[in-house]
């Protein structure tokens, strides 16, 4: 069994193990040129030591039970009535995935609220569907919420404020049409009432108390305009020396992010490498150019259809070149961050999901993953990307 494990664990760093290998062996061959990539360093070390906080954050605050203490008044709120059950478990979702990132929502708000309908006897799909759906579909709003968005805040250097005030529409969009559909399509699961079951007491109350309060003190302080690596970076610190202190036989290597951050490492220098070598310019005859909504529809159809080929960071990084404006970079993030729903790689958040329902036996038909999240995207992308021209003022 041991050794089962240890097998299935290390098939898990394949392709992460293969994607940093390769980056690096660009690198060293000179295929990524030293200033090109100093210049890439400077600009994704930030980022990605972001990304290593704000997972720790994320795991130690699901250690100390925050979510499942959130998910169990949120059992009690909806009063038996499914229906408002389901509007908690979205505003649970959307809140989750903007200030702490899609894979948070993937990761940590799917199992619980998976495990909430099973416990309340409701079918347990269209929660799972809700959840993934909204950690790709609300993830526009703030540069915390995707990777991708980081990537775009940093090369217009806005504030997060800004930055909202740039995709506020197709953001609205993006949460109100996929909800519109999951409605329509459950609405007959989504009846009737259900039992609460009684929550269990936290733990340990005094670590469940610091860890709400560090969140609580955290989600404004990565909108307030500081660079978002240092208060994350702050709390996860905070929270680690609480859990020397209160718990420390939780504290495990398996909370360090191993498999992201050596993906995004990779990908970043391979990406880094093809445009030192060229993939910009075979790029901007595909992607077009300008700011009318015909162009603006062109580059959000290219980000979504790249994702969903190969994943929706690359697909970023490859396209940010010819992503040339304000206006055509938040296309680009349309495309990449409500684009993700049909194939299964398209972002890791939708891998992360699936592994998840895989430990608590909920099946996924992939055919009818694919086809609902492509009616969503054929949907939900023009309509976000007309918000955007519509407020933009570029008509």
């Amino acid at each position: 069994m041991k050794q089962f494990a240890w097998a299935k664990a290390a098939r898990s760093y394949l392709l992460p193990g293969a994607a940093l290998a390769a980056g690096l062996a660009a690198l060293a061959t000179g295929i990524l040129p030293l200033p090109a990539f100093n210049e890439l360093a400077g600009r994704t070390v930030p980022i990605l030591g972001f990304v290593l906080a704000m997972s720790l954050v994320t795991e130690l605050v699901d250690e100390a039970g925050l979510f499942r203490a959130v998910t169990g008044r949120l059992a009690a709120l909806g009063r038996g009535r499914v229906f408002t059950l389901w509007l908690l478990v979205i505003a649970l979702a959307t809140v989750s995935t903007v200030f702490l990132s899609l894979d948070t929502t993937a990761v940590l708000v799917t199992p619980v609220v998976v495990l909430l309908a099973m416990h309340a006897g409701i079918p347990p799909l269209p929660f799972a569907l809700t959840s993934i759906w909204l950690a790709n579909t609300a993830s526009l709003l703030l540069p915390v919420s995707n990777l991708t968005n980081l990537l775009a805040q940093e090369r217009l250097g806005l504030s997060p404020v800004q930055f909202a005030g740039l995709v506020w529409a197709p953001a609205v969009v993006g949460l109100l049409v996929p909800i519109a559909l999951l409605w329509l399509a459950f609405r007959r699961d989504l009846r009737g009432q259900y039992r609460p079951r009684p929550v269990r007491p936290a733990r340990d109350r005094t670590l469940l108390a610091i860890a709400a309060a560090t969140l609580l003190v955290l989600l404004p302080a990565l909108v307030s305009g500081l660079p978002v690596q240092y208060p994350a970076l702050a709390a996860a610190v905070f929270l680690t020396a609480v859990f020397v202190w209160r718990r420390p036989a939780a504290l495990k290597w398996s909370m360090v992010p191993w498999r992201p951050l050596m993906l995004t490492a990779g990908l970043f220098m391979l990406m880094e490498a093809l445009h030192a070598n060229g993939l910009t310019a075979l790029l901007d005859g595909v992607a077009g150019s300008g700011e009318d909504l015909p162009a603006l529809l062109q580059l959000a159809g290219v980000g979504a259809g790249a994702a969903n080929v190969a994943n929706n960071l690359p697909a970023y990084l490859a396209l940010e070149p010819v992503a040339d404006s304000p206006a055509r970079l938040a296309a680009l993030l349309i495309g990449v961050n409500l684009g993700p729903l049909v194939s299964p790689w398209a972002s890791l958040a939708t891998l992360l999901w699936h592994e998840r329902l895989r430990v608590l036996n909920v099946p996924v038909r992939w055919g009818g993953f694919a086809l609902a999240g492509l009616v969503a995207v054929l949907l939900t992308l023009p309509l976000a990307v007309l918000a955007l021209w519509s407020v933009s003022g570029m008509h």
